[in-house]
């Protein structure tokens, strides 16, 4: 009996997708809840969100903005079933101008904010650094690139809601019609011996599935069929449970997703998939800049930007300097 009770266990914990270690950081995990007709993942980003944060050391109220996006950016680009690109970004008229986000498929994680400086601090000292107050208004664009010869598809909302979590709710029912919410948090620990802080970050993504099934439901850009308003059972207990999770359980380093997705749903059931490692990656190069500078600009334009015999390009991404003599490209062609 013994024997029988254990394989049965085993077999459970193999239908759950939970037989292997649980997940750690700079991960998505994929699940469904199949009693409520809702599929999601969940992501956790430790090291590779707070390489990308302290590489500029932003302000905190603008790196929190900026994890947000990136968090946003690895639960949507995590979705893409082939090599290509999920660019996210934002332009406003507030203090934070401009946030870039680039999911570089199957696993790459690079972004950045420009800012307002003074700006940013007279809304501080105001008390206005809230999302909404630091973005203002402007828009939303969401952009998949599936490579050459493919032609580009984008989705641009107003940025209107007191935070991105409301902008990417808005997103998919106006751009995919998916009814969709997101949970997102960014945090600094600090452990006992370290020298500094760590930014930390989790989110959750949940989509309701329509009665056909999730196997003819797309991931992006979205063709399902979502006309009746009429919304599900499954789908408002599914939603009502997303909504007691607390940042802090988002961002917690000793919860894992695992353990954070049966806590919201072990009444239910929820079963997860094999987890999609994310890493922080910058695809700048010196010869995709050289080629740039070769095609995009003339000679005129290369001796004018060079300061002391020399271009020097800085990516905005990774900070990294490429240095280019401006007579080397005659020299090429």
């Amino acid at each position: 009996m013994t024997t029988e009770l254990t394989a049965m266990t085993d077999d459970l914990m193999s239908a759950l997708g939970l037989d292997r270690p649980e997940t750690g950081d700079d991960a998505v995990l994929p699940f469904t809840l199949d009693k409520l007709d809702t599929r999601g993942r969940a992501v956790r980003l430790g090291d590779a969100l707070d390489t990308i944060l302290n590489r500029h050391n932003y302000p905190a109220p603008v790196a929190r903005l900026l994890g947000e996006a990136v968090v946003l950016a690895a639960l949507i680009g995590s979705s893409l079933k082939f090599e290509g690109r999920f660019i996210m970004q934002t332009q406003t008229d507030g203090p934070v101008k401009l946030i870039v986000v680039d999911f570089d498929a199957p696993d790459g994680l690079r972004g950045y904010a420009r800012f307002d400086h003074d700006a940013l601090l007279k809304f501080a000292e105001e008390g206005k650094t809230r999302p909404a107050d630091l973005l203002g208004k402007g828009h939303l664009a969401m952009t998949i690139d599936q490579g050459p010869n493919t032609e580009r598809y984008q989705g641009i909302v107003a940025l209107e809601g007191a935070s991105l979590e409301e902008v990417a709710h808005t997103y998919f029912m106006q751009s995919e019609q998916i009814p969709t919410m997101v949970r997102l948090a960014v945090a600094e620990f600090q452990q006992k011996g370290d020298h500094r802080p760590h930014w930390r970050a989790g989110g959750v993504l949940i989509q309701h599935l329509p009665e056909h099934g999730m196997s003819h439901v797309a991931d992006l850009p979205g063709d399902g069929n979502f006309e009746n308003t009429d919304e599900a059972d499954g789908w408002s207990e599914a939603k009502a449970l997303l909504t007691t999770l607390e940042d802090v359980e988002l961002a917690d380093p000793d919860l894992s997703p695992e353990r954070l997705l049966f806590r919201l749903y072990h009444e239910t059931g929820v079963r997860v998939f094999s987890p999609m490692p994310m890493v922080e990656r910058c695809t700048c190069s010196a010869d995709r800049i050289e080629d740039m500078l070769s095609t995009s600009f003339t000679a005129e334009d290369r001796e004018e930007m060079a300061v002391d015999g020399e271009i020097e390009v800085v990516c905005e991404f990774c900070s990294t300097a490429y240095h280019f003599n401006p007579h080397q490209f005659e020299a090429k062609h």
